[in-house]
């Protein structure tokens, strides 16, 4: 996968992602992608001070990305 498709796929896994987070009042967007394995995204809005924000990162946010990428190795939240 190049590093075009991978972006792309990450944007489509955000996407699906993302309407769960609006009705929250935050979202989500893609920061970087570090070796084609590491993905680095920044919460925004209510999920910067959300309790639940770290489950929100494993449960759904890396496991949709890995989903759409699998060979993503870790995906973390930046401030």
């Amino acid at each position: 996968m190049t590093e075009i498709e991978i972006n792309e796929n990450i944007e489509k896994a955000l996407g699906e992602i993302r309407p769960f987070l609006n009705s929250d009042g935050g979202d989500i967007e893609l920061v970087e992608v570090v070796d084609g394995k590491h993905v680095k995204v920044r919460l925004q809005g209510a999920c910067t001070s959300c309790s639940l924000s770290i489950s929100t990162m494993k449960a759904g946010v890396e496991t949709t990305i890995k989903k759409y990428v699998p060979q993503i190795e870790t995906v973390e939240n930046i401030a």
